[in-house]
């Protein structure tokens, strides 16, 4: 799926606009919805801020390889009074010595060993920048799987309202044919009553279907954080409700093997490589913590000046340099906790990758059962609307004939509405579960 700038966005929904002068709402297609939610969903954004953080640590886990340089420089300024002292009865006035001191130089430190801890903690914020790119990875699958569905409810409720509208407007021609017949006294005054009423109730579920339309799209909008209280046409001609038995066994024998199904999942979806990558990091903690055992080994090095006056600062030079070993003996027990807690963070991440593999499992078989399902509903629904309408049909020509009742045709009626709507739930449902499985594997492009 193209990702689309923000800018480049706003630019394409404007053109794509009809002028102001028609009144028209812009047009937003699918794509078009997933890039927008991908540039304003929090949770995409929280993600991005986690990411950065953790690459911010791995840099500092970089530094901690190499040598640490510092230069400092300062200057003193003391001063001593004495008394008046006698010496041999002989007064000797006392006075104040002023000294100065001024010194700058250099320090520089390398850690040579510390019990490979260095090396295990770069390992560890490597990992951690790791699982936060898988887990952006996965929100950004999540919000396009979302906001698919939030679109997909738009255009479902927007077919059903068309359902109800076409019935709305068979109930008043079938009206206008009873109130004809009853005027030339073929028809019963009772026929007209419940016709009436049965327009009143067909009117009723328009106006329900049609609040049920505009609540879908102010959810989609609220979703996309655009202005709820403006007025936008979501339309994606790519998604049909033609739907035949070749996409079927296009898709079911794309997703026939299902143990290669798992195997590929676990090897592309990002939020199971995410706790394989979290895994990784907790089992580096536990090096880390253990290194504190071992001893450590660092070498320094230092050059400066110092004087008792500035311009003679350079005359007077030293340079130090050594080697400082350091090697625990006793801590408080406080190393054999880090190592402890280290040891069950790692056993924690194990069970949480193990839970991820689980979860994996679970939404393809779940998915697949529901595919399945969407199928066998679309195949039903068909051949449903076909019966509904001819008996549809039969019943209002039998009625016009006089051969029926009313009743059996506002039943008759209200069964093709059914059918007409369950055929368009099913194929809206099957749009989604076909995105559903892609989210499952892991596959879902954004």
């Amino acid at each position: 799926m193209r990702k689309y700038g923000f800018l480049q966005l706003i630019l394409s929904i404007t053109l794509t606009a009809p002028s102001a002068a028609q009144q028209k709402a812009p047009q937003i297609s699918l794509d078009q919805a997933i890039a927008i939610a991908l540039e304003g969903n929090i949770s995409v954004i929280q993600a991005e801020n986690t990411l950065e953080a953790q690459e911010s640590g791995r840099l500092a886990a970089y530094g901690d390889l190499l040598p640490s340089l510092s230069a400092s420089g300062g200057w003193t300024r003391s001063q001593s009074s004495t008394g008046t002292l006698f010496v041999q009865g002989i007064p000797i006035p006392g006075g104040t010595t002023t000294r100065n001191s001024f010194s700058t130089g250099l320090n520089a430190q390398v850690t040579l060993f510390n019990g490979f801890a260095n090396t295990a903690n770069l390992n560890r914020a490597g990992a951690s920048v790791h699982a936060a790119e898988h887990s952006l990875h996965r929100t950004r699958q999540q919000t396009a799987y979302e906001t698919t569905q939030f679109y997909l409810n738009v255009l479902r409720t927007k077919e059903l309202l068309k359902v109800r509208q076409e019935n709305l407007k068979r109930s008043k021609k079938q009206l206008e044919r009873i109130q004809e017949g009853s005027r030339v006294g073929s028809l019963s005054l009772a026929d007209v009553y419940r016709q009436q009423v049965q327009v009143g109730n067909d009117e009723l579920s328009m106006i329900q279907a049609q609040n049920d339309f505009d609540k879908s799209k102010a959810d989609l909008a609220f979703y996309l954080a655009l202005n709820v209280m403006e007025e936008y046409d979501f339309i994606d001609p790519t998604i049909s409700l033609d739907i035949d038995t070749a996409d079927f066994r296009a898709l079911n024998e794309r997703y026939k093997n299902v143990p290669v199904l798992v195997q590929e999942a676990l090897r592309v979806r990002p939020d199971y490589q995410s706790a394989l990558a979290s895994y990784n990091s907790a089992s580096s903690g536990v090096s880390v913590a253990w290194a504190s055992h071992l001893p450590s080994v660092s070498a320094f090095a230092s050059y400066g000046y110092n004087s008792v006056e500035l311009a003679t600062l350079s005359d007077n030079r030293s340079s130090t340099w050594g080697l400082q070993i350091s090697f625990p003996i006793f801590s408080g027990f406080r190393v054999d906790n880090q190592v402890q807690q280290a040891r069950v963070n790692e056993r924690i991440a194990f069970e949480q990758l193990k839970q991820a593999e689980r979860k994996v499992q679970l939404d393809i078989k779940k998915t697949l059962l529901d595919l399945e399902a969407a199928e066998k509903q679309i195949d039903v629904t068909k051949k449903s609307v076909v019966s509904a309408d001819q008996d549809r049909r039969i019943a209002e020509e039998k009625y016009n004939l006089g051969a029926g009742t009313l009743l059996d045709l506002l039943v008759a009626s209200a069964n093709y509405v059914s059918a007409v709507s369950n055929k368009v739930n099913a194929v809206y449902n099957y749009n989604l579960v076909k995105k559903q499985l892609e989210f499952a594997a892991g596959t879902l492009q954004y």
